[in-house]
């Protein structure tokens, strides 16, 4: 194991760790008087598993060459990310304290532009898994042993943009590329149902040639057993279906379309915070 995978194989407790980031991104979101706490609380389970166990990374050299790479295709949701960043060493936590503020280099979308760790900057719908068929590809053309993994949104998967990098990447057998589906059936101002029926999901995923698993996206043990075993079959990219709760952890904001834009008062913080106290 080389010492990068010995560094994020340390024993660290998931839960708390997703906790954590839980926290961090509540208390980023209202400083700064942002938005997207329900979408950033949905995918912090799948944050910490691959931060914490699955990402081949090193936060003393966010630029190695054999570095997984990973993007964040919702980047609306990137106080989680910065969190996540953070936690992990990749730059001080006192950074987020400046998130969404003028002259932070923590924008309120993904930014890459000085920020340790962070490959690409997202946040219009519909780029992440493209740019991801292209590193994919480009680590197969050059034989590179660096995976990728894209974390989408429902929203991402309205975009053709991404329907042409589902048959693009099938195609070509990327088996070194990972999607990752935060599926928490919300999205914008209602449900995903009634903006563009996704269903049946999996069945289109695997029409376009990749290998399709569907999971409970806050089950610390199956997102970890399922992320080890990719790809799920050579030849083919992975699809993780990860079906989550919109603002999962914090009661008032579970599956509520509220919480997609509101920033959270003081007085919804501390209610937050009682819960989040232990962890998840």
């Amino acid at each position: 194991m080389t010492d990068a995978r010995r560094a994020m194989h340390n024993g660290e407790d998931l839960g708390d760790l997703a906790r954590r980031i839980r926290l961090h991104c509540l208390r980023m979101i209202h400083t700064g008087k942002s938005s997207h706490a329900g979408s950033c609380l949905s995918m912090a389970d799948l944050l910490a598993v691959l931060y914490g166990r699955v990402l081949r990374v090193d936060a003393a050299r966010p630029d190695w060459p054999e570095r997984d790479r990973f993007v964040q295709s919702k980047g609306h949701a990137a106080a989680a990310l910065y969190a996540a960043l953070a936690e992990k060493g990749f730059f001080p936590k006192s950074w987020l304290e400046t998130f969404y503020q003028n002259g932070s280099v923590l924008a309120g979308h993904v930014g890459h532009s000085n920020v340790p760790g962070v490959e690409v900057s997202t946040g219009s719908l519909g780029h992440g898994l493209p740019l991801g068929c292209g590193m994919a590809l480009a680590a197969k053309r050059d034989d590179r042993p660096y995976r990728v993994f894209v974390l989408l949104s429902e929203g991402d998967c309205d975009e053709g943009s991404n329907w042409e990098a589902m048959l693009f990447s099938g195609h070509h057998a990327l088996d070194n590329l990972t999607a990752i589906v935060d599926y928490n059936k919300i999205q914008s101002i209602c449900r995903v149902t009634e903006v563009l029926d996704l269903e049946p999901f999996a069945a289109k995923w695997s029409a376009c040639r990749w290998s399709v698993r569907e999971i409970d996206g806050h089950n610390i043990s199956e997102i970890e057993r399922t992320l080890s075993a990719v790809p799920f079959e050579p030849g083919k990219p992975s699809c993780v279906i990860a079906h989550t709760v919109k603002g999962r952890g914090v009661s008032y904001m579970e599956d509520t379309v509220l919480w997609h834009y509101r920033s959270p008062s003081e007085e919804d913080l501390q209610k937050a915070f009682a819960e989040l106290v232990e962890p998840l």
